[in-house]
């Protein structure tokens, strides 16, 4: 069975915000530096990192929740998507992100997690700091 991943992060900022940044292409691509297409509404296709990550939108509660299948380049045609599921609080001073990513392959599993960490939450924490996330 394959361990989900899961890990949260509080940002200096609105969670309607980093909500709207992380479905926004536009926003989406200056948070990554990489081209990104994504849809507001449940159903629409996404990718990101130029195509490195695909998927569709399976879910939506505006400013809360955004529930995705989601796949890499990376992994065999047998890898069935994964399912991400991003939930938006208010915290005091900010925004806090919870991540559950289930499904992820075993042997992307590392690169997945850091990716996270690294592509994300720390892009996200260095352009809040420098006044970069509108």
């Amino acid at each position: 069975m394959r361990r989900p991943i899961q890990q949260s992060v509080t940002l200096k900022a609105a969670p309607r915000k980093l909500f709207d940044t992380f479905l926004d292409s536009k926003k989406h691509t200056a948070l990554t530096g990489a081209p990104a297409k994504i849809g507001k509404k449940a159903g629409a296709v996404f990718s990101a990192f130029g195509g490195q990550l695909s998927g569709r939108t399976l879910l939506v509660v505006p400013g809360r929740l955004i529930v995705q299948s989601w796949r890499s380049t990376g992994w065999e045609t047998s890898d069935p998507d994964s399912i991400l599921i991003l939930e938006f609080s208010k915290t005091k001073g900010g925004g806090r992100i919870d991540l559950v990513h289930v499904g992820v392959p075993q042997h992307d599993r590392r690169g997945v997690s850091n990716g996270w960490k690294h592509y994300y939450w720390g892009a996200w924490q260095r352009r809040l700091a420098a006044g970069q996330v509108r």
